[in-house]
């Protein structure tokens, strides 16, 4: 009887074990299809230079374990963070407007939930931009173009996302060697000459640049602090009057329609814009209030940002 008990605990212990064994990682590269989240509509699309300013806020999750939006097993320990349309994974310098502290981070998952939040920094993101629990600093991010190409480059993608192009049959086609035109025997000579000491190897390195570590380094700079006054922007239009029209809809929350660019004559013209915002905005209260109103109102499109 005893040895029968002692081999069920261990049976028991080996599965509990087993159980408690995180899933592994299988992370790829995903753009996605649109979904809803908060109430709000996104559309995830690649973008290697967004910039973009707005209130961020600090995921809750407390423990490791669950699988992001691209396969990857989310830890609050790393520098990691959601963003709703951007593709993932994407590395993006953050830089918290309020007291300057900026690192890189590597974007892997959707969110945040809420519509009025840019971006859902992990725990330890938050720790090293100086962000106390609660708060929604302002911040600034970038795509880093470079790493997040290489991280494209070299992830598995969906075969969804995979973009099938039939090729043109080339077995009818028909070839002839030709005599080389004068000045052709030296052009070739100069396409074999030697490469210099290192230039094959730069050409290699600049052509395949190398993918960031899943875990960015704990790297942290000192800006010089930049807050700004937050706003509700709506839509961006290329005509006065439908800027117009969706400001008169928003007209209860003082909306305003401006024009951006500078317009111009001749060789210099440049087409105007026009974009609807309401504020600047006394607080991150008044700030999600109004965004709440203008979602309402079905500005989808509507955000909070920093200027």
């Amino acid at each position: 009887m005893r040895l029968l008990t002692g081999w069920a605990l261990g049976v028991a212990l080996v599965l509990a074990g087993c159980a408690a064994a995180p899933p592994a990682a299988a992370p790829r590269y995903v753009v996605g299809e649109g979904y809803q989240l908060g109430g709000v509509w996104s559309y995830p699309r690649e973008d290697f230079q967004l910039i973009q300013t707005g209130l961020a806020s600090v995921a809750a999750d407390a423990r490791a374990g669950r699988r992001t939006a691209n396969g990857e097993i989310h830890d609050p320990a790393l520098l990691t963070a959601a963003h709703r349309t951007l593709q993932l994974p994407a590395i993006l310098q953050v830089t918290n407007l309020e007291n300057g502290l900026q690192i890189e981070l590597r974007v892997n998952d959707r969110g945040p939930a809420s519509p009025g939040r840019v971006l859902e920094l992990s725990r330890r993101a938050g720790e090293l931009l100086g962000v106390a629990r609660g708060a929604t600093p302002q911040i600034r991010m970038e795509v880093q173009a470079a790493p997040s190409r290489a991280l494209a480059a070299g992830l598995p993608q969906p075969e969804a996302s995979r973009l099938e192009i039939a090729a043109a049959p080339v077995a009818g086609v028909q070839r002839e060697d030709l005599a080389p035109p004068p000045g052709a025997v030296q052009a070739t000579r100069l396409r074999e000459a030697r490469p210099l000491p290192g230039q094959r190897a730069t050409a290699v390195a600049s052509a395949a640049p190398t993918a960031p570590p899943a875990r960015m380094p704990e790297r942290v700079t000192r800006t010089t602090p930049a807050p700004g006054r937050l706003f509700v922007e709506g839509a961006t239009f290329t005509r006065r009057d439908m800027a117009d029209r969706q400001a008169a809809r928003l007209s209860g929350l003082g909306a305003r329609a401006e024009q951006i660019g500078a317009g111009g004559r001749g060789r210099n013209a440049t087409s105007a814009t026009f974009r609807v915002r309401i504020g600047p905005l006394i607080s991150v209260a008044a700030a999600d209030r109004a965004l709440e109103q203008s979602l309402r109102a079905g500005v989808s499109e509507a955000r909070i940002l920093v200027d």
